[in-house]
């Protein structure tokens, strides 16, 4: 049953990224992901050492390709199993393990345009970091989204300097701002990505974020719940008692919270996240991500609220 909300054909009361995709391209789409085997400014020294200390040692990429392959050949080896089943299927090439503008531009563009080439891809999506975004690589960005449909994700977490030094992101609210603002004044799309249940971080400070990133209206946004993975360094503060895990219960009512605060027509990409079954330590309800999912919406239907019911202009 269709839910009255403006971009939706179903029960959801927010604008997912299903949606979109169908809207846009009028089939079954899926992301294709590419490692280019990349680091971080804040792994090599550049700028700290270590990571953001929830990052895995695949930095984020536990689900992505084998970089000793070529991008073609990632691809195929995706792109062959899920031919089985959908053969009409359109794909989106998704370079997502590290920082994937850090690194010489002319490498990345052999990368990026190889990869808006592939069979039946109709976009590319690029995630890294704001703070790696020179204006040459925005250049080339910007070309490339000449050529086909781009969207550049950029992991943003929280606007809180304080907490963004606690998990060692190694850049400001404002250095963020300075790359954001380098693409969108492209007319490049970009994808905002925040996590809830940050040590430390309130209610108060979860729903500021979203605020900030419903002034700055990107392109779409991804909410990710905090998942605490074996081997990082999020994980001995987690087992040292130096902070508590967000509950479901109010993992559920900040995102919808955080919806309703949020422009109706910015694509929600995400609402929680998946954590390997055999790296994560907590919380351990993540692990039934459609049920919590599936509350979300009831917690949406029960309000009888949508996305930007409550955004101010």
């Amino acid at each position: 049953m269709k839910s009255g909300f403006a971009y939706s054909s179903d029960n959801k009361r927010y604008y997912t990224y299903n949606y979109y995709l169908r809207k846009t391209y009028g089939k079954k789409v899926f992301k294709v992901p590419i490692n280019l085997g990349l680091s971080c400014p804040n792994r090599d020294g550049t700028k700290g050492t270590g990571g953001c200390t929830f990052c895995s040692g695949m930095l984020s990429g536990d689900f992505a390709g084998d970089p000793a392959l070529s991008v073609k050949k990632q691809f195929d080896a995706v792109r062959k199993k899920l031919h089985e089943k959908w053969q009409h299927a359109l794909y989106i090439p998704y370079f997502q393990a590290g920082s994937n503008t850090y690194a010489d531009v002319f490498f990345l563009k052999k990368a990026f345009f190889e990869a808006a080439e592939l069979d039946n891809a109709v976009g590319v999506n690029v995630a890294t970091r704001a703070d790696c975004i020179s204006d040459e690589c925005a250049d080339m960005l910007l070309e490339l989204s000449e050529k086909t449909d781009l969207e550049v994700e950029l992991g943003l977490q929280t606007v809180s300097d304080k907490t963004a030094k606690r998990i060692n992101r190694c850049h400001t609210y404002a250095e963020f701002l300075k790359g954001f603002n380098k693409l969108k004044s492209r007319g490049i799309d970009v994808c905002i990505h925040i996590i809830n249940g940050l040590p430390g971080e309130t209610y108060t400070d979860m729903m500021n974020t979203a605020a900030e990133v419903a002034h700055l209206y990107p392109h779409s946004v991804k909410i990710h719940l905090l998942h605490i993975l074996k081997g990082t360094r999020l994980c001995d503060e987690f087992l040292r008692g130096e902070f508590e895990q967000i509950s479901r219960e109010d993992y559920i009512n900040t995102v919808c919270d955080q919806l309703e605060i949020l422009p109706e027509d910015i694509v929600i990409s995400r609402i929680t996240g998946d954590g390997k079954r055999d790296e994560l330590v907590s919380p351990m309800w993540s692990l039934k991500k459609f049920c919590v999912m599936n509350d979300i919406d009831k917690e949406m239907q029960r309000r009888n609220s949508y996305q930007g019911v409550k955004y101010l202009r």
